[in-house]
């Protein structure tokens, strides 16, 4: 795994130092900080521009887009960690076609495991949980547990000993992340506590906030081992799903990686101390914090826009429209195929007895076209009598979700 834990760490046995959970205080902006209200103003836009966006689409269509993001999410969050797989090669693993190459297959492996770990929390697996220390060791359980074991290893930095990385299991070993020293191991426990206690307890408005704040403060704390990257990400995107109510249909991680350098810088700057009696009362800088979380929620604004500027209902049916007549203009789809498929556009699925009067065809000549387009990937079904339910498969992202992901390359599009 990438999430670079203490290469120049002095890993001792578990051991607890008696630091004060003082430590990473603030946890949240305090209410007459000079910032707050700015802040507040941001997430008050983010709130309806987000429930805007996920009202407007039929639940057919959030579903399908849903699938989507998570690829989509799972690629920017482990690009961020220093692991490059694209949604193509992310889709082929799901589909069980993997690399002949072991550590791309190993990086699909990772995929499908975050994958799943979203899905999880898609389907309320973390709701209300996500700032919970139970619920992000099962979190991080989740991510790991069906990891290969060539990413499950981080190696002691003075005898290169392998030490392993149990899924779940808090770290027992000292480390050093850059030039950021974590808490001792032996004080996790009551920080993660306090972290509960704080994040897990506060309202809508202010939830949206201290979403911010905890992704930094749970980097800072470095819990895990290895894997507290994506288990930040994940976290902010289960915390963000439940106060958001985002329908799962945007994520910030895609705004993070495309902005990685001055984020890492913004991580970095709330490790800092407090500068001066005007930054806050706590001993980290709020100052740095309350910065983060400005650019943080930045971030989420410009990543809802984008996202409906992509789902803007005519320009998503004119691409949907012209990519069908495209492929029967090549004969890789059935005539009148476009039809069917505008038609569960919107609608989401669509019963496999409608496809005869949307297309004007025979029953024979329908099944033709219903096949067609299960060939493609731009629907699926549960068995040959279900709807046909409309999906948004990674290799057509380029055409029907233009600049959701870069263009893979020769090499991941030939699976190799």
């Amino acid at each position: 795994m990438s999430d670079k834990p203490a290469t120049n760490a002095d890993m001792n046995a578990a051991n607890d130092r008696g630091e004060s959970v003082s430590l990473m205080e603030p946890l949240l902006i305090a209410e007459g900080s000079r910032h707050r209200p700015d802040l507040v103003d941001q997430v008050m836009g983010l709130t309806a521009r987000s429930s805007r966006l996920r009202h407007r689409l039929p639940g057919g269509l959030v579903r399908a887009l849903a699938g989507l993001v998570r690829s989509m999410n799972c690629y920017y969050s482990n690009l961020i960690e220093g692991h490059d797989t694209h949604p193509v090669a992310i889709e082929r693993a799901l589909n069980d076609d993997f690399s002949v190459d072991p550590r791309q297959r190993d990086l699909q492996l990772e995929a499908k495991s975050h994958i799943a770990a979203q899905q999880w929390i898609d389907n309320g697996g973390l709701a209300d949980r996500a700032a919970c220390v139970e619920g992000l060791r099962e979190l991080h359980r989740r991510f790991c547990e069906h990891l290969p074991k060539s990413l499950l290893v981080v190696e002691h930095p003075q005898t290169g000993k392998p030490l392993p990385v149990v899924p779940g299991n808090l770290r027992q070993h000292d480390v050093q992340v850059g030039r950021h020293v974590p808490i001792s191991p032996g004080s996790l426990p009551r920080f993660l506590t306090r972290f509960e206690q704080v994040y897990g307890q506060v309202g809508r408005t202010e939830g949206v906030l201290a979403a911010a704040c905890a992704h930094h403060r749970l980097l800072w704390l470095h819990p895990f081992l290895d894997g507290n990257g994506r288990v930040a990400h994940l976290m902010s995107y289960a915390l963000l799903l439940d106060r958001l109510e985002t329908g799962a249909i945007w994520s910030v991680a895609r705004g993070l990686a495309r902005n990685e350098g001055e984020y890492k810088a913004r991580l970095m700057a709330c490790d800092l101390e407090r500068r001066n009696d005007l930054d806050g009362r706590g001993h980290l800088s709020e100052e740095a914090l309350a910065e983060f979380v400005g650019f943080f929620l930045n971030v989420c604004l410009d990543q809802v826009d984008f996202m409906e500027r992509l789902v803007e209902p005519a320009a998503l049916t004119d691409r949907v429209v012209r990519w069908a007549r495209d492929e029967i203009e090549r004969g890789r789809l059935a005539p009148r195929s476009d039809r069917v498929l505008e038609a569960a556009l919107y609608r989401g699925e669509l019963p496999r007895g409608e496809v005869v009067d949307i297309a004007g065809v025979s029953e024979r000549q329908a099944r033709r076209v219903s096949r067609g387009l299960l060939d493609t990937g731009i629907v699926t079904a549960e068995s040959t009598r279900a709807p046909l339910r409309l999906t948004f498969p990674a290799h057509l992202a380029s055409r029907l979700m233009p600049g959701l992901f870069p263009e893979p390359s020769e090499s991941v599009r030939g699976g190799a």
